[in-house]
């Protein structure tokens, strides 16, 4: 199979840390990106979960009172008084 060159940008830390890893693997990051790229084929799709994180419980108990309108603080008249209520 004939290769061709590819240019694509990369957080320089992000290469950096997966060229490491890929190292302890023993190959490089092209070999790393080709892998993904067949996987990507053959199971014609992205090989790994993409999800987002799931809200912690002080955010899901804060979403929960959002919809209930239960806790709802504001509007106020000065940052000062917003800033006294967050400290309450």
């Amino acid at each position: 199979m004939a290769k061709v060159s590819t240019s694509i940008s990369i957080d320089s830390e992000v290469k950096a840390k997966a060229q490491e890893l890929f190292a302890d693997f023993g190959m490089d990051l092209s070999t790393a990106i080709n892998i993904f790229l067949k996987q990507s084929i053959y199971e014609r799709s992205i090989p790994f979960t993409i999800r987002r994180e799931l809200p912690n419980e002080t955010t899901l108990k804060a979403m929960d009172n959002a919809e209930n309108e239960e806790h709802m603080h504001g509007p106020f008249d000065s940052v000062a008084e917003m800033m006294e209520t967050l400290n309450a």
